[in-house]
């Protein structure tokens, strides 16, 4: 990779209310990006999509329905735990479904988009819109950066040699090998995610609509189990709700890890240009319309950072743009396949715990440690 200097500055805050949009083109026209964004939209990539919205709604509820069907048909065997992975499957489109209106992909109005949003996160997922925004908006305005894209600071796995270093006893021996722990872990996070869902809605006082995410949240949750306890009994029930969050947690972890983890992360006051920031942390996935599915389109990563409100359908087609804006511009584009983004990640996280070697030879990398 060609080494660009980093004289451009996006400052990093910690505090925005909407996920991190592009730098304004109006004011800045004559740039590289302006005009990659110009072209974008000339080529019509940035108008919605509703009605491929609006089928993909339609066919998830359908699929939601039959799950829930099969579900009440195996009431009472346990057969019945067959359906706690689709139905996580199912609920996962759900979630995909409100990071798009959280991103304004799916309706022109915000109004509308923000409801799509709350009522795909909180009532039929069970997690907090208004959570998810705050730490969704701060990974987009800088994604993986230190003391501000929390999705890289855990009490459990390491994603950095300074958070590894700290840490003793048995703590120590699993984080030498994280990586091979690390999708063993996603079997919990689901749960997790729920956790601090609820967390903020309990602590969060000054949360914008915090008591519709509160209402909705706990509609879902009375519900949910409800229909355990009374259709399946409590043994049955516990056991399928088990299975369904270990299930809930692959899915939710298998789209999400494959973006970021294993790519550069770098010190919160450090000061890169809004393009490579976007570009150089993120990690596309190659792959067909399967890989589309179970990603929710979040195979497009790079894409995705540089065009956050593009509707997801157009993310496959804007990709030769950014292709060939990042060979003209000299910047290291990443994309891999699933598997390999996979061992990549099991590779990276073992090397940050055994403290062994870098796996980037990177000059970004390389030039903020120099520094």
């Amino acid at each position: 990779m060609t080494t660009m200097p980093l004289t451009t500055a996006t400052p990093m805050t910690e505090s925005v209310s909407d996920p991190v949009q592009p730098p304004p083109v109006r004011a800045r026209r004559s740039t590289p990006y302006a005009m990659l964004t110009a072209a974008v939209q000339e080529a019509g990539l940035m108008r919605r999509r509703t009605g491929h919205y609006w089928w993909r709604i339609v066919f998830t509820t359908v699929a939601f329905l039959t799950v829930v069907a099969g579900a009440f048909l195996l009431r009472e065997s346990w057969l019945v735990l067959l359906v706690a992975a689709p139905l996580a499957l199912v609920l996962t489109q759900f979630a995909f479904l409100g990071h798009d209106g959280a991103h304004k992909q799916i309706f022109a109005s915000h109004r509308g988009n923000e409801w799509a949003a709350r009522i795909f996160a909180a009532l039929l997922t069970g997690l907090s819109y208004g959570w998810w925004m705050g730490k969704h908006t701060k990974h987009h305005q800088a994604p993986n950066a230190r003391g501000i894209d929390t999705d890289i600071e855990s009490e459990v796995v390491s994603f950095h040699a300074d958070a590894a270093s700290g840490r003793r006893g048995v703590l120590r021996w699993a984080t030498a090998k994280q990586g091979y722990w690390f999708y063993p872990l996603l079997l919990l996070a689901g749960l997790n995610l729920h956790v601090d869902s609820t967390k903020s809605l309990i602590s969060g006082r000054r949360a914008k609509k915090r008591w519709i995410d509160a209402a909705f949240v706990l509609l879902h949750w009375g519900v949910h189990l409800a229909a355990l306890v009374l259709l399946l009994g409590p043994a049955r029930g516990a056991a399928f709700f088990g299975v369904h969050m270990a299930a809930f947690g692959l899915s939710m972890g298998g789209a999400f890890a494959p973006n970021h983890v294993g790519m550069p992360i770098v010190a919160r006051e450090t000061k890169v240009d809004f393009i490579r920031r976007q570009v150089l942390m993120s990690r596309s996935i190659s792959g067909g319309w399967f890989v589309d599915l179970f990603m929710g389109g979040l195979n497009f990563q790079v894409e995705h950072h540089l065009f956050p409100a593009m509707p997801r359908p157009n993310l496959r087609a804007v990709q030769p743009f950014v292709r060939r804006f990042c060979t003209e511009h000299g910047i290291d584009y990443t994309e891999t396949s699933l598997p390999q983004a996979f061992k990549d990640i099991v590779t990276y996280l073992n090397d940050v715990g055994l403290a062994a070697r870098d796996p980037f030879r990177c000059p970004l990398v390389s030039q903020l440690r120099a520094g």
